[in-house]
């Protein structure tokens, strides 16, 4: 299938001057004048030209004749937890890549991800303490063997990250919650001598890697960029051919308690909120809440916990039940999704649909398990799925041609904007009751009041579905393969 270039996000600019059409839906004999509705529906759906357009044309009027099959009622008294962001990791990747597109590409790339009108509004990111994969090279901050920092500097970062991150912030209305990741210690601090391939941090150094995080974070909010937090290590139970560090349960919990904790305290940084694991759901990720949560000098440290979706990766089933475990066992802690993306690049499949659905379906769930924040992997890929200094190449919702300068939007980028986009920050998810597993749902009341609703069709079919509301009923026709956001 050929890949969508260049789409200017005209959809997203029709929504907001409330134009829609009829055409795509085969339900025109049934559609009632919106002067009178207090709902807007935006619709993405497979094999139409339907990306996040106001499509109010979907809502039946009272003549119709077809039955819902779905019903959903909204309990707006009832509220969980509060909102903190949905983006994605701007990387040494994504920041090289974007260096490389016109001026006017940059802007367009800038306005898609950051405006929240224009575009699809992120608020959350997530970047890197030195390299990681998806970096062109490995690097650190420090000479090797430096353990008293004092060759500590961030020149490499000026060059691409920096500049990137701090015009991501501005269109983003000068404000984006930022947390950051270590892939690894430099070879030095390590068992195996290796910033590659796991290996653990040697404890005659964990003082000194205390102190590179601080470094890390006062160096980068000297250069306007504030940190909002940090996790301790990317993927600690996972051996890699790239940056990589082993952290066992109680490793972990200890150098929290022990030098991460203590040297955030005495740097002035207490205010930054730490997250543990930042690894796969599944048992360990219980596990590592129990440890660290249960116990009170370790748990003060900490603000939450984070995870990816790569536990499937043996053919598995998504855990969204451990997600549920924690908040259920410890209401009290935050969970925050750090990671996701389609893994094993194909360029043949930029448009394909099951990638956005993944997206749908996890966050969907994760959302309604008691996650307040949602992370995306790289922003911006090029044509080759990376740079990534290990060939471990991967998607992004955007990818950009290197080439020819031009955008590439995938379903992905659209279905992430149906919550991105209307769900903003401090928001609350409320209660909603969806009557059969045909659609998924998540509902969120903004501070503004007005609350949104994202409905997903997985199936091959249209379905029909009633939407009940301060004692308002709406019924709305969603395609298939579709993701709408409802706003009332």
């Amino acid at each position: 299938m050929k890949p969508i270039k260049s789409i200017l996000l005209t959809s997203i600019i029709i929504s907001q001057l409330g134009c829609s059409s009829s055409k795509q839906t085969g339900t025109s004999k049934n559609i009632s004048s919106y002067s009178n509705k207090k709902i807007e529906v935006y619709t993405t759906a497979e094999n139409s030209n339907l990306k996040l357009s106001l499509s109010n044309n979907l809502i039946l009027n009272e003549s119709s004749t077809d039955s819902p099959t779905v019903f959903i009622e909204i309990d707006k008294a009832k509220t969980f937890q509060t909102f903190l962001g949905i983006g994605g990791a701007i990387t040494d990747a994504s920041a090289e890549v974007f260096a490389k597109l016109p001026a006017k590409k940059q802007q367009e790339f800038l306005t898609a991800y950051y405006d929240k009108n224009k575009g699809i509004g992120y608020s959350l990111a997530r970047t890197n303490i030195h390299s990681c994969d998806f970096s062109s090279e490995s690097y650190t901050y420090i000479s090797e063997g430096d353990k008293d920092l004092k060759t500590f500097n961030i020149d490499h970062d000026r060059k691409f990250r920096i500049p990137l991150l701090k015009k991501a912030i501005q269109n983003a209305g000068g404000k984006l919650t930022l947390f950051v990741s270590p892939w690894s210690p430099p070879a030095f601090m390590k068992s195996n001598n290796d910033i590659l391939h796991g290996g653990v941090l040697l404890p005659e150094f964990a003082q000194s890697w205390a102190n590179y995080y601080a470094r890390f974070i006062k160096e980068y909010e000297k250069e306007g960029i504030p940190i909002w937090g940090l996790t301790i290590q990317n993927e600690p139970m996972a051996t890699q051919r790239w940056e990589s560090c082993i952290y066992t349960p109680e490793a972990e919990r200890d150098f929290l308690k022990n030098f991460l904790g203590p040297t955030l305290e005495k740097e002035g940084l207490s205010s930054k909120n730490v997250i543990i694991w930042d690894h796969n759901r599944g048992d360990m990720l219980e596990k590592r809440a129990q440890l660290v949560f249960s116990d009170p000098d370790v748990s003060k440290y900490a603000w939450g916990i984070g995870f990816h979706w790569y536990e499937t990766w043996n053919g598995g089933t998504p855990k969204f039940e451990s997600v549920g475990w924690v908040h259920e066992n410890f209401p009290n802690k935050n969970l925050i999704f750090t990671e996701g993306c389609i893994e094993k690049f194909d360029s043949n499949k930029y448009q394909f649909w099951g990638n956005a659905e993944r997206y749908g379906i996890n966050m969907i769930n994760d959302f309604n398990n008691g996650t307040v924040g949602w992370t995306d992997w790289n922003i911006l890929l090029d044509q080759n799925g990376g740079p990534n200094h290990v060939g471990n190449f991967c998607f992004a919702p955007i990818h950009a041609d290197t080439n020819s300068g031009e955008l590439i939007y995938t379903p992905m980028y659209y279905y992430i904007g149906h919550f991105s986009k209307f769900i903003r920050p401090d928001a609350k998810r409320i209660k909603e009751t969806v009557s059969n597993d045909k659609l998924l749902s998540t509902s969120f009341k903004n501070t503004d009041g007005k609350i949104a609703t994202i409905v997903m069709n997985q199936s091959e079919k249209n379905v029909i579905y009633t939407i009940t509301f301060d004692s308002q009923k709406h019924t709305i026709s969603i395609p298939a393969h579709a993701m709408q956001t409802l706003v009332y």
